[in-house]
């Protein structure tokens, strides 16, 4: 075999495992866009690099520019195999790639295939692998999905992380966006992934799923924060049986008080989000609402959200998206404690 070798990611996808790194040769701010489930990110040319190297490109000459590139890629793979790669030995076998499968992975899988490592380079690029990813996410498996329903603050997420670790197959899609799902569903000091990112993380679960066994999972909006759902995915999802997850008014406050600190803490970034509700119940509603956070009355705010907004809220839209709500499994929890959580996640997935 001469390395490197160089394949389609159609050709890699379902044996991503096999290599001992996923190596991506780009510049920082391409790999924090998006990239390979699993990718290290080793530029050979950094985002500074990369500007100063297209600057000469249209200023001075392409052989300029190819000059100063060259002595950049060199110092940067040299500073890699120091830093990463020296203890490794014959038989490491890394994928490497790039935007397009050019220079930049093309550089690095040469050097190191020189050096006798059975190198693989990606065809293609990031850009072959995103197409693949758009591709499969609109023609998503058929998996045997189980829709947890149920009002804000009733436990579907603590649900869902239960099954989890029970060794259930969880689709989470509020946990891949790093959103809660509402106007107050941001996470503090956590932004949201690209969209990019999001379809990346949603087809890397869904290709490791086993169709023969079911997949719990939230019953979301089109939307998660600023991120959407993939149509195709969101179809099968509304069209999947129903888990009607109950818990009691007073243990839904407690569960958002919890997972809410951050506002408690903090009034002010909550009335800067109450303030977006003003269209939909009018300033004077929102005035007494802001009143009650800024003078800490938390759980009265959250007792009063609930009832006024949250829950007709889901009462107009759970019957229109999803028409199995009618025959749901009723799932009540008792509390919630991780001992109520866990009895629940059992009745699910026994066996866990």
């Amino acid at each position: 075999m001469k390395y490197p070798e160089i394949l389609r990611f159609a050709d890699l996808a379902h044996r991503l495992d096999q290599f001992d790194a996923i190596i991506d040769a780009r510049s920082p701010s391409e790999y924090a866009l998006d990239h390979l489930p699993g990718a290290i990110n080793c530029p050979v040319l950094d985002d500074e690099e990369r500007i100063q190297v297209g600057t000469t490109y249209k200023q001075v000459s392409s052989f300029e520019a190819r000059k100063m590139g060259a002595a950049m890629v060199a110092r940067n793979i040299s500073k890699h195999i120091d830093a990463l790669w020296l203890d490794k030995p014959r038989e490491w076998t890394p994928l490497v790639y790039c935007w397009r499968g050019g220079n930049r992975s093309g550089s690095l899988a040469h050097i190191l295939a020189k050096i006798g490592w059975p190198v693989v380079q990606l065809e293609g690029g990031y850009k072959d692998f995103r197409q693949y990813v758009s591709t499969a996410l609109e023609q998503p498996p058929a998996l045997d999905y189980r829709v947890v329903c149920g009002t804000t603050g009733s436990g579907k997420s603590r649900l869902l992380q239960t099954l989890d670790a029970i060794g259930a197959q969880v689709l989470d899609l509020e946990q891949l966006a790093a959103h809660r799902g509402s106007v107050l569903g941001g996470l503090p000091s956590q932004p949201q992934p690209s969209q990019k990112a999001f379809e990346t993380a949603i087809w890397e679960r869904l290709h490791r799923f086993d169709p023969a066994k079911p997949v719990f999972v939230e019953s979301e909006s089109k939307k998660v924060g600023a991120l959407r759902v993939p149509g195709a995915l969101m179809e099968q999802i509304r069209a999947a049986g129903c888990i009607s997850l109950q818990l009691s008014r007073a243990h839904r406050v407690q569960l958002l008080m919890e997972d809410y600190q951050h506002y408690i803490q903090d009034a002010g970034p909550l009335n800067e989000q109450l303030g977006y509700l003003a269209t939909l119940h009018g300033r004077e509603k929102i005035s007494n609402w802001q009143a009650l956070a800024s003078a800490g009355r938390m759980a009265e705010l959250v007792d009063a959200l609930l009832a006024e907004h949250y829950d007709p809220a889901y009462t107009r839209s759970i019957a229109r998206n999803f028409p199995r709500i009618a025959d749901a499994l009723v799932l009540e929890l008792p509390g919630i404690a991780p001992d109520d959580l866990l009895a629940a996640a059992r009745q699910l997935h026994p066996a866990g």
